[in-house]
């Protein structure tokens, strides 16, 4: 089982993973954890800031080798027989039916299936976790917030076929539980074992 879990920054997608990783045993492979340092390494080395997330040197030269590190990462788990748990935004990937069509394949061709969980926080949780958590990588979406809110759509998951986990503050639902409902979810729809 490949699981995807998406959402914008501050939504809570490690948190979320964090607990669907304790209930299942899956290998749990975040995009922060994983290429956070070589993204940073690699920004410098290119002449940008190394905490930039939103340039188009960033968006063009980096993002799309810390996506490729984290589905080859991914497959090498797949591969020897373990099920893997994706922590990543993955906005742009799950707008794109092209990529969706491949990773599907990619994994139907190994036998591995597939499931999207999208994490739905609104705008003010997710700058309220993006605070909390501090990390300079957040600098200018929290100095630019209302330029970033506005590319949120943070009332709709994307169009791929997805469970829905809410993580917006004060909701009554805690995400332990979301995690369990998750995986009951998967098994029913893709017919898993756990």
């Amino acid at each position: 089982m490949l699981s995807l879990v998406a959402g914008y920054a501050g939504s809570g997608k490690s948190e979320f993973s964090r607990f669907l990783s304790s209930v299942t045993g899956w290998a749990l492979l975040d995009k922060d954890s994983l290429t956070c340092a070589l993204a940073e390494r690699l920004l410098t080395s290119l002449g940008g800031d190394p905490h930039d997330r939103h340039t188009d040197l960033y968006l063009r030269e980096v993002r799309p080798l810390e996506y490729q590190c984290l589905l080859e990462s991914a497959f090498d788990n797949l591969r020897a027989g373990t099920s893997v748990i994706l922590t990543a935004p993955f906005v742009a990937e799950l707008a794109d039916p092209e990529w969706t069509s491949g990773l599907n394949k990619r994994c139907a061709a190994i036998g591995i299936d597939v499931a999207v969980l999208w994490v739905r926080c609104d705008n003010e949780s997710m700058r309220a976790h993006i605070e909390r958590r501090g990390a300079a990588r957040d600098a200018w979406k929290l100095a630019n917030w209302d330029t970033y809110a506005r590319g949120l759509d943070s009332d709709n998951g994307p169009a791929t076929a997805h469970i829905g986990i809410d993580n917006r503050q004060g909701t009554a639902i805690d995400l332990i539980r979301q995690a369990r409902e998750s995986l009951r979810s998967m098994q029913g729809r893709l017919n898993v074992r756990s």
